[in-house]
């Protein structure tokens, strides 16, 4: 067409369907507590990572960037202003892409608690290292030598710990889902998750509070059966034993 050896292109006729991407359900309560337990109890060096993932909603590069310097034991705080990556052969520490992504967040303590244990298992690496520790940026979540751990690895490490503890799998960046999905449960106001969240825009965060839970669904529709003055069938098993 550019050259004008062809009137039109015949291709943007073609209409190709769009991917249906199958939802990912996020972890209830409890699922994510088992998960927890597990990684606890098998004193899990990235037990940490999965605590911030799951109770923060912290992204993958944010878990990873992360340095000691970014944590206050004091005042109970964490302020996320680096990402790890990886671009091309190289793993990059940088700055988080905007200021929205930049924030401080009150620690619980359930988060205080872990990474204090993840001080302790780095220190440990470090004696045990000895010559061969790199210290590169002060990272809290590092390899046994002190070097940033690839992206891909911690993925990784995150399926191996599902299957270890017997918990329905879910990908490593759907845990943010997660976090959403049980601050609704919890009916946290939809403002105190954005800023939990770290949503730029409210509409996200509207997003996340607009999709229903099975139980709410279940629950609008036996209302809805029972507007039109239908009641469920008795249950014929219930029924014989109560003759």
């Amino acid at each position: 067409m550019i050259e004008e050896e062809i009137p039109r292109n015949v291709a943007k006729l073609v209409r190709v369907p769009k991917p249906r991407r199958r939802k990912v359900k996020a972890w209830s309560v409890g699922e994510a507590s088992r998960l927890l337990e597990h990684a606890v109890t098998s004193d899990d060096p990235l037990y940490a990572a999965w605590v911030l993932a799951l109770t923060l909603g912290l992204r993958r590069g944010e878990i990873l960037g992360l340095t000691w310097e970014s944590i206050d034991f004091d005042t109970g705080e964490l302020y996320i202003d680096h990402q790890l990556q990886r671009a091309g052969r190289e793993v990059l520490h940088r700055e988080t892409k905007t200021e929205d992504s930049e924030d401080f967040l009150p620690l619980p303590e359930l988060c205080l608690a872990a990474l204090r244990q993840r001080r302790q298992h780095q220190q440990e690496d470090r004696e045990a290292a000895g010559e061969l520790w790199q210290d590169m940026h002060g990272l809290i979540f590092t390899t046994r030598y002190g070097t940033p751990i690839e992206p891909g690895n911690l993925t990784r490490a995150f399926a191996v710990r599902i299957r270890q503890a017997g918990v329905r799998a879910i990908p490593l960046r759907n845990t943010r889902h997660t976090t959403g999905s049980l601050l609704v449960a919890m009916k946290v106001h939809p403002k105190v998750a954005q800023r939990i969240l770290r949503h730029s825009k409210f509409t996200m965060t509207f997003d996340v509070y607009s999709e229903a839970s099975d139980e709410e669904i279940r629950e609008a529709l036996q209302r809805l059966s029972r507007g039109f003055g239908q009641s469920p069938p008795d249950d014929p098993e219930e029924s014989d034993e109560d003759s």
